[in-house]
């Protein structure tokens, strides 16, 4: 990715830019979350505590490969270069040109005393000249200083978007690396299973050889080993799939040979979710949201100041001559200096139509800015809500795995002794499978809850390093 224009973006915005004021919302913003926190900030570079030592250089591989985020960057210098341009016609114009021309004319019918009239009189001239123009368009009224700053504010809701894009790579990637070691223990259980089908199954059909079984329970015995066999092809479907997103989001070709490995790490203590007013500053789509009104509101503010006259001075200088050596002689020197002021009268009310959009313009950015706001306040109270059920709902698993694994083998020792049925058996073996699959599945989820919590709070990148990363 190549380098953006930070610095010169900076320097614009100390020198014009709007100032950053966040818009005060119609809602009844508590002091603290409902669903309860600390009220210490948010730690950035979560991704680090998750309890996985591989993930932080996946998510660095991520961000230095993953062709969407150059995509956000090659928009956020687009952003900026706008920006250059819309601040250009605050500055005087200066162009330059050279010409040069050589001229041959006839005079047909011409009569001159003495010459063969047979003959056509003609004539040969060469004109060379050297010109400097300049145009400066005084903004008395603040409209092209109105449109600079509207161009500004859009670049920096550009960075935010980048940091935006960023934030969710990251988070993509710790969903995706998680997701993959969760489908390796959902293959290792699943084939697991299918060696203790295939246990019982032989078996059962021992039994039956020797009379001691009917020919149902061998159906049966089959039955449950082939559904067994299906669910783990299911699941190494399922980590095939979730190797190759995490490949992708890598910038790696998909061919699921990606190692992760490992175990799913334990879910820490309570993130500090800070206060429900330091959201708006640190969510970077937030931010992003108040620039757009920002800019929203200078372009209202230059449509209505196009109904303002304008005053404009235009001059130039240069040198004209037939010769080349002369245009260095102040004797061929010209110049010219014109002044203009010009008042729209009537366009068939284009430009007052003009104003009309921009107000709904900047009316739509105030709405949108408020749907963002009341959204991000949902995401970190759904979060942070949704973390205490799948704690209580993780220990109930826990619980349920490990009855239901113990039933299991009591089940077997049983079934051997011909003490139970094979329905029993069968039925314990399924509930220890299923127990076990959705404690590892509660287990996945609780992690994905963190990020999403880390990823509501705007957690990430500090301010001081995340303008030296963009320019990876």
């Amino acid at each position: 990715m190549r380098p953006l224009c930070l610095p010169v973006l900076f320097l614009l915005a100390c020198a014009s830019a709007p100032k950053v004021e966040y818009p005060a919302l119609d809602l009844a913003q508590p002091d603290q979350w409902t669903a309860g926190a600390s009220e210490n900030a948010v730690a950035d570079y979560w991704w680090r505590n998750m309890g996985a030592a591989r993930l932080d250089s996946l998510v660095a591989l991520a961000l230095a490969h993953n062709y969407d985020l150059k995509v956000a960057g090659a928009r956020l210098a687009q952003a900026q270069a706008q920006a250059q341009v819309a601040g250009a016609p605050l500055r005087p114009q200066l162009g330059v040109d050279a010409n040069g021309s050589r001229r041959k004319q006839n005079f047909v019918g011409l009569p001159i005393p003495g010459r063969d009239p047979d003959q056509v009189l003609s004539s040969k001239s060469t004109s060379l000249g050297v010109n400097l123009t300049g145009s400066w368009e005084a903004d008395l009224w603040g409209r092209l200083r109105a449109g600079a700053q509207a161009a500004l504010a859009d670049a920096e809701a550009a960075a935010a978007d980048f940091r935006a894009a960023r934030l969710s790579l990251a988070a993509q990637t710790a969903r995706a690396y998680f997701a993959a070691v969760e489908a390796g223990h959902q293959v290792e259980l699943a084939r697991a299973t299918v060696a203790n089908y295939q246990l019982s199954t032989e078996q059962i059909e021992d039994r039956y050889r020797r009379g001691l079984r009917s020919s149902l329970d061998v159906r049966l015995g089959r039955s449950s080993l082939a559904a067994a066999a299906a669910t783990l092809a299911q699941r190494r479907q399922q980590r095939d799939a979730t190797l190759r997103q995490l490949e992708l989001l890598l910038g790696r070709y998909p061919s699921a040979r990606i190692e992760v490995g490992g175990e799913l790490p334990a879910v820490g203590g309570p993130v500090p979710a800070g206060l429900p007013a330091q959201l708006v500053g640190r969510r970077p789509d937030l931010i992003a949201a108040e620039r757009r009104l920002a800019a929203a509101d200078r372009r209202l503010a230059q449509a209505r100041r196009t109904l303002l006259p304008r005053i404009s001075l235009t001059a130039s200088t240069g040198r004209s001559s037939s010769a080349l050596s002369d245009l260095l002689d102040g004797d061929f020197s010209v110049w010219n200096l014109v002044g203009n002021i010009a008042q729209p009268l009537l366009q068939g009310g284009r430009l007052r139509a003009g104003v009309d959009q921009a107000a709904s313009a900047a009316e739509q950015a105030l709405f949108a800015y408020a749907h963002s706001a009341l959204k991000a306040y949902g995401e970190v109270e759904a979060a942070l809500n949704a973390e205490g059920f799948l704690a209580d709902q993780e220990r109930a698993l826990a619980t349920a795995a490990e009855e239901a694994v113990a039933a299991r083998a009591l089940a077997e020792d049983r079934y051997a002794r011909g003490l139970a049925d094979l329905i029993a058996l069968l039925e314990s073996q399924r509930r220890a499978f299923d127990a076990e699959s959705r404690l590892l599945a509660v287990r996945r989820q609780r992690l994905d809850t963190r990020i999403n919590l880390h990823l509501a709070l705007g957690g990430g990148f500090t301010l001081a390093s995340q303008y030296a990363e963009i320019q990876q």
